[in-house]
C-alpha cells in the first residue's frame, strides 16, 4: 500500500458560526491541498471535514499517517470512541448522545478502507503543516462570514 500524509485543520469564527477547513496530503515528493468552508458550523465539524474530505480524495486503500491538532477527531479514532458510539447506536453513554454521528459515520467507513495512524500534533505551534492547514482553514472561514 501507498504511504500517504496527510495534514488537517479546522477554524470556526464563532461557535457555531462560520466555519473553514484545510488538508495537505503528500504522497512522496507530490503535495496536494484542499479546503472549504461552512456558513454556519462548529469547530470540530471543521476538524472532522477536513479528515474527511482529505481521505476521499485516496483513490485506493493507503497507509496513512493523519496529523490533526484535534484531540476530539485524534482520540475519537485512535482511542476507539467513535467505534463504540456507533456500536451504542451513537450515545457516548446511557444520557448522552454522542455528536456529529452524520460525520462519524463517513469518517468511521473511510478509516476501515485504509490503515490510519493518527498523530496529534500542538495547534499554533510552528508546525509547518499545520500552520498551512490553519491559514486554509481560517482563509475559507472568512469566505463565510458575514
Amino acid at each position: 500500500m501507498k504511504n500517504v500524509e496527510i495534514f488537517t485543520d479546522g477554524a470556526c469564527s464563532g461557535n457555531p458560526g462560520p466555519g473553514g477547513w484545510g488538508a495537505v496530503l503528500r504522497y512522496k515528493t507530490t503535495e496536494k491541498e484542499i479546503s472549504g468552508g461552512s456558513a454556519k458550523t462548529t469547530n470540530n465539524r471543521m476538524e472532522m471535514t477536513a479528515v474527511i474530505e482529505a481521505l476521499k480524495l485516496l483513490k485506493e486503500p493507503c497507509t496513512v499517517t493523519l496529523y490533526s491538532d484535534s484531540q476530539y477527531v485524534c482520540n475519537a479514532i485512535s482511542k476507539g470512541w467513535a467505534k463504540k458510539w456507533r456500536s451504542n447506536n451513537w450515545m457516548r453513554n446511557k444520557t448522552e448522545a454522542a455528536l456529529n454521528p452524520d460525520l462519524w459515520e463517513i469518517l468511521l467507513d473511510l478509516c476501515d478502507k485504509h490503515e490510519v495512524k493518527v498523530v496529534w500534533v500542538k495547534g499554533h505551534a510552528g508546525h509547518p503543516e499545520n500552520e498551512r492547514c490553519d491559514s486554509l482553514a481560517v482563509a475559507q472561514a472568512k469566505n463565510y462570514s458575514y
